[in-house]
């Protein structure tokens, strides 16, 4: 077997924000990467970015409902958790860091797997669905997960899919962020800390898809 090159750099599959972007920076020096690249201003570009997230809050394990999910869970070890987060604000929260990172342009907002909100407009404004979204939430009662799509069309186009779940299985982080396209290094930083900042990310997960 061949031996591997010992300057290789290992990913920091469970590392702070800031170690993973060491990593990116160690594994990806040149213009010719998959996973970044630069814009003839010099801007640094990261592309089809995947990152998986838990909050800093306590989490409870929901007891299986009957003997077969019982079984079940004992054989994977991968039973069902609640997450002691509220779902809205936090769903609320995701949107602020969207915008922060110039995703102006709101898609739709599914929750429990239901679409509640589609704007039909070539540009609908993020700012004012933020402005709106208590009204927009205000039949969901219980909520078991939140999923915002978003547009970005600052310089390239990019789609921000954000998934944020109370209720999921325990090997399964509570934030899941894809970002299809590209996005500039600084915004990714402005979002990823404004997020670390207001929600207590920790135990992050980041690949290229």
């Amino acid at each position: 077997m061949t031996g591997q090159n010992p300057e290789f750099k290992q990913p920091p599959w469970v590392q702070s924000p800031t170690e993973v972007m060491g990593w990116i920076d160690a594994t990806h020096p040149s213009k010719k990467t998959k996973g970044k690249k630069h814009v003839a201003s010099g801007e640094e570009i990261l592309r089809n970015l995947h990152v998986c997230f838990d909050l800093d809050v306590e989490q409870k394990k929901i007891p299986p409902r009957n003997i077969f999910s019982r079984f079940i869970t004992m054989i994977t070890r991968n039973g069902f958790v609640e997450e002691g987060f509220e779902l809205i604000p936090t769903a609320e929260l995701v949107l602020r860091g969207l915008a922060k990172a110039k995703f102006k342009n709101i898609v739709k907002i599914v929750v429990n797997e239901k679409t509640i909100y589609r704007h039909s407009s070539n540009n609908p404004d993020l700012r004012k669905t933020i402005d709106d979204f208590s009204e927009i939430t205000n039949s969901i009662r219980t909520g078991k997960s939140v999923e915002v799509t978003a547009l970005l069309k600052e310089g390239m186009k990019s789609l921000a899919i954000v998934k944020i779940m109370k209720i999921h299985k325990e090997k399964d982080h509570a934030v899941d962020i894809q970002i299809r396209g590209g996005i500039k290094k600084e915004l990714y930083h402005t979002f990823l800390n404004y997020l670390t900042e207001k929600l207590g990310l920790k135990g992050d997960q980041e690949k290229f898809i």
